[in-house]
């Protein structure tokens, strides 16, 4: 019995409902920069926009689904309630405080930044203070799930941590370790300048403050899509998780490779040597390996209930799968849209063919797809299968639910390959205004107009979403039960010291972050000549 559905609702709610405005968002800039628009005029509008729909889609949504989802996972798991809901209270309003004040000088162009800040830029000063309500709020989560994991460990000594327990607490590290990077860039770098202290920025060194978040973060994105293909999946489909092991292997694999491959995105950055360039495109590559234990384990647990389900032979069991199950649906087409963003992800690590794409559409294509494809659609089922026990309401329209992920998955396709493409013609991503008549860009003109109509079909999906959600919600009321996770095959005893606690995993996880990222900020901090003047956006009061 989940004791916390208001705080958990408050969560959810919350995360769709900036979703919904960053859906939109996007579909207007898409339009606006095709040729099946006129030219806006005032440039400044565009970027405005794409500030506030990459810091809510990059900061603000999934922080809170995985927030919502963590607290769900502390009760179900633990089948205790949850211990310090007032702090979690506490946290959930920071980051609402947070998020208005980021967004406040954000609409009025006072603090067109982008989502990764892009010093010597600088914004007004409340945009970033909002930023990092942001994200202490989201560290008070990160406390509580480890207070809440200590108490449980406490009152049941050797007992097996549950794995959507164990996999949450993972995720909500990787996360606290993640955003210290973020965090030392704008205190250390960007609010002096803001709030006048300084005139001066030291742009290189802000980026690979930067770097150390900016692709790590990816991985906290994932982990509640995870945390679904692990403890979700196996169970509405009727089957059983193929290895427990493998999953806590998977989950303390990304906490350790995760975070030394950020300065990968600086390639093109002088003030990086080679060295270090290699070794993080090489922990790059290497951060491949829990995506691919992922997807062995949860196609051997898929295998396990279409032949539970009567499959027989080498490929009867796929027939045998419920293809009508939303959740089979969502995972099937997560999966597809992970293997191509992850094969276009081999592209952006290789420091040779990065040099052909990078700052291009491909690289847009390559994270919408990854993240807006594979990750959101998850959450998508996340929202489906806690809905009835937070509501205490079924959500009966299963066919909508299809309708919706088809489009979704569809328009996400739709949306991304023509960038994928346009990418390799060297088409720059960040542009507010493409001109279609210079005959140098022209072939690109119908790929660029198919992305709008994907943006648009995604819109749809969207509406449909919320749509299922609010007649859940006026649905007859019906009590579903306590909500369970999937059950592995072996149901383990007994599991080794080093997979039921995080302790070495954290030390690796520092360890290698601070080998990695130590000495090119040393190098940088004590250098007095990389100083540049800022560039305040909008109208400095």
């Amino acid at each position: 019995m989940l004791s916390s559905r208001r705080l958990i609702l408050a969560h959810f709610w919350l995360a769709f409902g900036v979703f919904g405005l960053a859906i939109l968002l996007g579909a207007w800039q898409m339009f606006i920069r095709s040729p099946l628009a006129a030219w806006i005029g005032n440039p400044e509008l565009y970027y405005r926009s794409v500030t506030a729909h990459g810091t809510i889609m990059g900061y603000v949504f999934p922080t809170l689904v995985a927030m919502g989802f963590g607290y769900a996972i502390t009760e179900s798991s633990l089948k205790t309630p949850l211990v310090g809901r007032r702090w979690a209270w506490a946290g959930f309003w920071l980051i609402v405080v947070g998020a208005v004040t980021a967004m406040i000088p954000v609409s009025m162009g006072l603090a067109s930044v982008l989502y990764t800040f892009y010093p010597p830029m600088i914004g007004n000063p409340f945009y970033y203070i909002g930023v990092v309500l942001v994200v202490v709020g989201s560290w008070i989560w990160v406390a509580l799930m480890s207070v809440n994991l200590y108490r449980w460990k406490r009152a049941n000594p050797g007992a097996p941590v549950p794995l959507a327990m164990y996999a949450n607490v993972a995720g909500s590290y990787l996360w606290g370790w993640t955003a210290v990077g973020a965090a030392l860039e704008l205190l250390l770098q960007i609010i002096p300048v803001a709030l006048g202290f300084r005139s001066t920025i030291d742009a290189g060194l802000a980026r690979i403050f930067f770097s150390w978040t900016l692709h790590a973060i990816v991985y906290f994105w994932l982990m509640p899509s995870y945390i679904a293909y692990y403890t979700i999946v196996p169970r509405a489909i009727g089957g059983k998780l193929y290895s427990d092991p493998m999953a806590r292997i998977s989950f303390v694999l990304f906490l350790v490779v995760a975070m030394p491959i950020g300065i990968h995105h600086a390639f093109a950055d002088p003030q990086v040597g080679a060295g270090f360039k290699f070794v993080h495109s090489a922990f790059t590559a290497i951060v491949a390996l829990p995506t691919l234990l992922t997807v062995f384990t949860i196609c051997a647990s898929v295998e396990i209930a279409g032949r539970l389900r009567g499959g027989r032979g080498p490929f009867g069991w796929l027939a045998a799968l419920p293809w009508k199950n939303p959740t089979m649906l969502a995972v099937a087409f997560s999966f597809l849209m992970l293997g191509f963003g992850g094969a276009g992800g081999l592209i952006n690590m290789s420091y040779q063919l990065d040099a052909s794409i990078h700052n291009t559409q491909w690289t847009t294509g390559h994270f919408h797809l990854i993240f807006g494809g594979a990750i959101v659609i998850m959450y998508f089922v996340i929202a489906y299968d806690l809905w009835p026990h937070l509501t205490g309401r079924p959500l009966l329209d299963i066919g909508l639910m299809r309708t919706q992920l088809w489009l979704w998955f569809v328009g996400m396709i739709v949306t991304t390959f023509p960038w994928h493409y346009v990418g390799i013609l060297g088409m720059p991503r960040r542009m507010a205004y493409y001109d279609y008549a210079d005959p140098a860009i022209a072939g690109q003109a119908i790929p660029v107009a198919l992305s709008v109509v994907g943006g648009f079909i995604l819109v749809v999906s969207a509406i449909l979403f919320f749509a299922i959600l609010i007649r859940g919600h006026m649905s007859g009321r019906q009590e579903p039960g306590s909500y369970r996770f999937s059950i592995a095959v072996h149901p383990p005893a007994r599991v080794p010291a080093a997979l039921n606690g995080h302790g070495l995993w954290i030390a690796l996880m520092i360890g290698l972050t601070v080998t990695n990222y130590g000495y090119p900020i040393l190098q940088l901090a004590f250098r007095g000549d990389t100083s540049v003047p800022a560039v305040y956006v909008g109208v400095r009061k």
